[in-house]
């Protein structure tokens, strides 16, 4: 596995943070979900996007899927961007993205 590959991947510790910090349920429905639905990328994963706990957010399949195929994307990255902020103090866009150098 690349660098890149392995620092975009969410680890079974992100995911439980994750899940926890999002209480257990899908941020955009607030359906409960299990803890392995704590993997939607704020920047995804094909730009980049770290997994880290300021870059994921717990999505439901279909809200998850409906964020990745295009249905409401707009709105969904607004949500999670507005979460993310309300969430932690110090978050900064740039530093979510995997940078080689």
């Amino acid at each position: 596995m690349s660098k890149r590959s392995k620092a975009c991947e969410i680890s079974q510790k992100v995911k439980e943070e994750v899940w926890l910090r999002d209480n257990k349920s899908c941020i955009f429905c607030k359906r409960y979900v299990p803890k392995t639905y704590a993997n939607a990328h704020y920047i995804k994963r094909s730009h980049g996007g770290l997994g880290i706990p300021k870059n994921v957010v717990t999505a439901c399949p279909q809200c998850h899927y409906e964020e990745d195929h295009g249905q409401h994307t707009k709105e969904y990255e607004k949500k999670m961007k507005e979460y993310l902020q309300s969430k932690y103090e110090d978050w900064n866009e740039e530093e979510l993205i995997y940078k080689k150098y």
